[in-house]
């Protein structure tokens, strides 16, 4: 996500769905002018603690004016928001143009049921069904509940391009270290496409 942000200095940059502000305070080390947006007071609480520029708000109504920022982040988050298509208009909106939209995304095996193993519970394969099917997922753990939304990928597609916006990138990261390739823990990451990264630009 670093680098396909490049060199932000000086830039004005709007993280959607912020978090605790984790990848704002990576950006304004490298120069960048950031602003984080979420709806949770209690990580937006965490971001301003680490000093932050925090708005509370949610992605389908970006309290901003038009071609404010040069660079929008989406960090994992167009998986949470219940009306995506609204939150990617909002975010096209608030572009400069050529100003450039970053959205890391969980890819396609959020559709997928837990892997099928063998004997040894050596991971088999993921079986797949209802991809196509726009859906909300509920996941639990630690006492913390989430609703995330499953969307086939052509569905986001559309609605990026639907905004006039052109993709410049589109990745599926896996390691870099090839050594953890045995390592149980990330073996998910190099069988399947857990997430993807993407970079658009306005016109």
């Amino acid at each position: 996500m670093l680098r396909e942000a490049g060199d932000v200095r000086s830039a004005r940059v709007l993280d959607v769905g912020c978090g605790e502000g984790r990848f704002c305070r990576m950006l304004e080390e490298r120069g960048a002018r950031c602003i984080g947006l979420d709806p949770t007071k209690g990580l937006l609480r965490a971001a301003g603690e680490q000093g932050t520029a925090i708005v509370r708000g949610g992605g389908e109504q970006l309290p901003f004016e038009d071609a404010a920022f040069d660079l929008v982040v989406s960090y994992l988050t167009l998986v949470d928001i219940p009306d995506y298509r609204a939150a990617i208009g909002e975010m096209a909106r608030v572009l400069t143009p050529g100003g450039r939209l970053l959205l890391a995304n969980l890819g396609f095996t959020t559709a997928m049921d837990p892997w099928v193993r063998d004997d040894e519970r050596r991971r088999l394969y993921r079986p797949m069904d209802r991809y196509f099917d726009e859906r909300e997922l509920h996941f639990a753990w630690s006492g913390i509940s989430i609703s995330n939304y499953h969307r086939p990928l052509g569905a986001y597609m559309d609605a990026l391009l639907g905004e006039g916006l052109i993709l410049e990138r589109f990745l599926e990261p896996m390691p870099e270290d090839q050594s953890l390739r045995e390592d149980p823990e990330v073996e998910d990451w190099f069988r399947i496409p857990e997430f993807l990264v993407m970079r658009w630009r306005k016109p």
